[in-house]
């Protein structure tokens, strides 16, 4: 495998294609950016690298989370915890399947999403050298279920569902 390839980019922020957001947006209704630079925030409130994120309290807002690429398991963390406290987190990253930060923090979601396809970011000429998912930890009148589904030509197709075995709240 070139792993040089997929991480190959000496820039790790990737802005979200809006599109994309849009989708996610008209769901959601984020009212939190919480890793964004200041001329990519998708929402109106958001933390800048200044504010740093990781150091802010999330509770009680929807969040949407790019995180950056090569920092993907402490926002992850950050993530489910603040989700534990009562955030709802929506989060694009890479499809790593086999990494700590996936076993640890999304096999923990309320839900994965797996997006068909490659990711065309910002003002990007090519598509991303990786796949994407969205990992959403929204435990609030959450059913114990995990749910795991795929973006295929802009509609959200249900591929599995299955009951938690694990789960700690803080």
């Amino acid at each position: 495998m070139n792993t040089k390839l997929m991480f190959s980019s000496n820039d790790q922020t990737w802005e979200t294609p809006q599109e994309f957001f849009n989708r996610l947006n008209l769901e959601f209704n984020f009212d939190l950016d919480v890793c964004c630079l200041p001329g990519s925030a998708k929402c109106k409130n958001y933390f800048t690298p200044v504010e740093d994120g990781l150091k802010q309290d999330w509770s009680g807002h929807i969040c949407w989370m790019n995180p950056p690429y090569n920092d993907i398991y402490t926002w992850l963390k950050k993530a489910y915890e603040e989700a534990c406290r009562g955030a709802i987190v929506v989060a694009l990253i890479p499809s790593r399947t086999d990494t700590k930060a996936w076993s640890e923090f999304c096999m923990k979601a309320s839900e994965i999403r797996f997006v068909k396809g490659r990711l065309k970011f910002g003002n990007g000429k090519n598509s991303a050298p990786f796949p994407s998912a969205v990992i959403i930890f929204n435990y609030y009148n959450w059913d114990g279920f995990l749910r795991v589904s795929m973006y295929e030509k802009g509609r959200l197709k249900l591929i599995r569902t299955e009951k938690h075995r694990v789960i700690k709240f803080l």
